[in-house]
């Protein structure tokens, strides 16, 4: 809010804009936080950009714009993102197929969860779970999970792609 201010002892009148919109702008980074911290902990749930919208009581358009704007990619590309980190690590004890590694990880679709995790791993999951194996043996998850990270915001190059 802008508007008008006296002050000294001649009356001078001054401009002074209010910090409304500053704090408007916090309150709005504070719910896309909430809604990342969700994403971070629901990952497996059955989540989608309305839901996530509603909880924070914007639609979810804005929701995405806002959340774009704060965070670089959309909401939907946030949570693919923290499923498929999930997958990985799944994928790199051995004990799951793709298919209940998926599901286990709340994707509902083999195919989009595939070709998901392609674009961002840049192999298959399968080709990932045979070749991770081996590659993180005797390493610590910790260390595991942060070798193994994709990379967000960006495609794996084309040419390693299977």
């Amino acid at each position: 809010m802008i508007g008008w201010a006296v002050s000294g002892r001649r009356g001078t009148i001054r401009h002074v804009a209010s910090t409304s919109a500053e704090a408007q702008r916090l309150r709005d980074l504070a719910l896309l936080r909430r809604v990342r911290d969700r994403i971070d902990r629901e990952y497996a749930q059955p989540l989608d950009v309305e839901a996530l919208a509603r909880g924070a009581g914007m639609s979810a358009g804005h929701l995405s714009r806002q959340f774009r704007s704060a965070y670089g990619e959309s909401p939907y590309s946030y949570l693919m993102t923290r499923r498929i980190e999930r997958a990985m690590a799944l994928l790199r004890r051995g004990d799951l197929s793709v298919t209940d590694v998926c599901f286990e990880v709340g994707c509902s679709s083999l195919g989009t969860f595939s070709t998901r995790f392609a674009e961002l791993v840049g192999m298959s999951p399968s080709r990932y779970r045979r070749e991770a194996a081996a590659a993180t043996e005797g390493m610590p998850s910790c260390v595991a999970k942060q070798v193994t990270r994709p990379i967000r915001n960006r495609e794996a190059r084309s040419s390693e792609r299977t």
